[in-house]
């Protein structure tokens, strides 16, 4: 059966449901190195790489998004592997295309935020934009469906991407930013304003991703929906963010009196419970592109899919908790109620 493409289905009304956070669950499993974040577990263990695809769209991603966040040439060069630029993303391209062309999902080109961008420097511009096309070039060459650019802080830079996937892609682009601690981008616009200029400008969806958790993301959104009115994403993080900590980055364990960033965010993960709650604003909030990033999970994404009304695979191993011997709903005896009581006692 023939799939629909991105364009299709947002003129359709249709959702779309999309599994981020390669680059954290790939370190929680021992395959990526925290700090530098480069994506080499593509070129060293690419069986882990697919082994996440294929998790994420048994759980309801309708997409399969190449692994190369941070596989760019800057990022490369840092850990001394530049010579190796094409065959990692090329690699990551088609890891991504057997799951997608196995599972009838969407495969989506992946560029980000280059690191080295500065508005007011024309070399560094440059710079960014070589990076831009070489990786819109090597994603089209594989066929993708569309392509993300994400977790910009400026417009500017976010600008400059969609401009590289106009001219040397010429496919779909959803662009996605990053709020950090102001509800404004680094470079001084309300994000209104700058979700409105890159639709304007040619980008058939746009929104957020990234940096903030649930409850501090969607705040937000809601904020930008006072003015923006198109095809809209949201992607946070999956951690206990607040208005005093509005991001992952910003979050202090109190144990240690230090940033949890990265290695302690474990200790601060949303509750099932949190991440169902934020499908069901999301859905209200009319997100038509909705997902989670860093910190992703299978068992969180299966919960944003079934609240945006799917029945995915994993569905299958939803939680049923009145097949429990303890806390199942059936009539205990006064044995079996005395050691619920031990376990949870009232």
């Amino acid at each position: 059966m023939p799939k629909k493409g991105l364009k299709e289905r947002i003129q359709a009304g249709d959702n779309i449901i999309v599994a981020e956070g390669y680059v954290f669950e790939l370190e929680r499993r021992g395959y990526l190195r925290a700090g530098c974040f480069v994506p080499e577990v593509v070129l060293e263990h690419p069986e882990q790489v697919k082994a996440v695809h294929e998790e994420y769209v048994h759980a309801g991603s309708d997409v399969v998004l190449a692994f190369t966040y941070y596989g760019h040439r800057e990022k490369l060069k840092l850990i001394g592997r530049e010579d190796e630029l094409k065959s990692l993303n090329i690699k990551a391209l088609r890891l991504a295309k057997d799951v997608a062309d196995r599972t009838n999902a969407l495969l989506a080109g992946n560029i980000c935020n280059s690191t080295i961008f500065k508005r007011d420097c024309p070399d560094a511009v440059e710079k960014a934009r070589a990076i831009f096309k070489e990786q819109i070039e090597w994603a089209i060459s594989e066929g993708v469906d569309y392509i993300v650019a994400e977790t910009f802080s400026e417009y500017a830079e976010a600008a400059l991407a969609l401009e590289c996937i106009k001219e040397y892609g010429k496919v779909p682009a959803v662009v996605t930013m990053i709020a950090h601690a102001e509800d404004k981008t680094v470079d001084g616009l309300a994000f209104g304003e700058a979700m409105n200029k890159l639709y304007a400008a040619g980008a058939d969806i746009v929104g957020l991703n990234c940096g903030r958790g649930p409850t501090t993301m969607l705040s937000l959104i809601r904020d930008i929906r006072k003015t923006y009115k198109g095809p809209m994403a949201a992607l946070p993080v999956p951690y206990r963010t607040t208005p005093d900590e509005p991001t992952f980055q910003s979050i202090i364990n109190l144990e240690t009196g230090k940033q949890a960033f990265p290695e302690d965010l474990t200790a601060f993960h949303c509750s099932r419970t949190q991440i169902r709650k934020f499908a069901e604003e999301s859905r209200e909030l009319g997100v038509q592109y909705v997902g989670l990033c860093c910190g992703n999970a299978s068992h969180f994404m299966r919960i944003v899919a079934e609240v945006y009304g799917r029945t995915p695979p994993a569905s299958k191993y939803s939680p049923d908790m009145s097949q429990h011997f303890i806390w199942g709903d059936k009539n205990f005896d006064s044995y079996h109620t005395e050691y619920r009581n031990t376990l949870a006692p009232k």
